[in-house]
This record gives structure tokens, sequence and C-alpha cells, in this order.
């Protein structure tokens, strides 16, 4: 089985998860989530929130609200992972926002607070923008790559891909249309 293949069992079998979740079965399922994803968002609640208390708290949020939203959940629109983090971020939004969650710091943490939070928005950022660009068809998600990656120009990326100027003009348009339908599905504003 080569790696692609046993990516997408894997994914299919966690958006099988969600499904069971959203079913009615709760325990094993989110038993076996937690196992996989747990400690990443409890890093990323560590990052994102510097108490491990709160990022604790994060955690066991996410999968609340995970059980509450698992029939909300498209496997064709994210992934599971994806779809975890981006409920996590929102809860530590959520947590950050409450008075009692942030300690009395001087001016300067506050700030890096703020650059870490930026970095750790531009990762999920990057995360649902990797998985938006699944959804294309693959001659349009390559042109954009290398446009946005390796910055060439549109005449470039035809001599390196060996297809008329046009081509890559009409993979360029459609593809960006639908990268941006497909952020759109997914919640992300930035385009």
């Amino acid at each position: 089985m080569s790696v692609t293949e046993t990516a997408a069992a894997a994914a299919a079998e966690e958006a099988d998860l969600v499904a069971r979740i959203a079913s009615g079965d709760t325990g094993a399922p989110v038993a076996e989530l937690s196992r996989r994803y747990g400690r990443q968002l409890f890093r990323f609640g560590v990052k994102h929130l510097g108490n491990e208390g709160l990022a604790e708290e994060m955690v066991q949020e996410t999968f609340v609200r995970l059980w509450r939203t698992a029939g909300r959940f498209d496997a064709d629109k994210a992934s599971v992972g994806t779809y975890l983090y981006v409920l996590a971020r929102s809860v530590a939004a959520d947590i950050y926002k409450r008075p009692s969650s942030r300690p009395f710091l001087p001016d300067t943490s506050i700030n890096e607070q703020a650059i870490m939070a930026d970095s750790v928005d531009q990762i999920l950022d990057s995360m649902v923008i990797r998985d938006a660009l699944e959804t294309l068809a693959p001659g349009q998600a390559e042109v954009i790559r290398l446009v946005h990656e390796e910055g060439l120009t549109q005449s470039q990326i035809a001599k390196r891909l060996n297809v008329p100027l046009g081509t890559v003009k009409t993979r360029a348009f459609h593809g960006m249309r639908a990268l941006r339908t497909a952020l759109l599905e997914r919640g992300f504003n930035g385009v």
C-alpha cells in the first residue's frame, strides 16, 4: 500500500469515527481520536494559552464540541485533524477571552503572546489552505503551488510543465476560483 493509500485509509477511518460519534457512539470513537490527537492539541493549547491547566481544559472542550458538532463534519471539506484544530482554535479563543484565564503580565509578555498567537494562527491557516488545495484538480493545484511556493511566473510554469501558456493561465484562473470556494466552505476568511 502506497503512502497516499495509507493516508487515505487513515482519513477514511477517522471520518468513520466522527460518523459514529454523530450517531451517538461516543465512547470508543472519542477515546481513539483523543489518543491520536490529544497530545498535539495539548501542545497547541500550551503554546496558544501559555498554561497547562488551560490547555487541558481546551482539549476537553474541543472533544465536547466535536461530540456536539460531529453531525456537521464533512470529510469532503476537511480532514478530521483540520476539523479538530479549527475547533481547538475556537475553544482557545473563547478561553482566552475569559478574564479569569489571563494572568497579569508585563507589557513585553503580552507582545510575545500576540506574536505566538499570530504564528499559531498562521500554522492553522496553512493547514486549512493545504487541505483546500487537496480538493483541486491536480493540474490546477500544481500551478497554484508553483506560483505560491516557488514564486514562478506563468511563463516559467509553462516551460517547466511543458504545456502552453494558455493552459497555465486557464488552470490558474479556475484553480484560484475553486480554491476560494473551498476555503470559504471551510470558514477561512483570509480570501
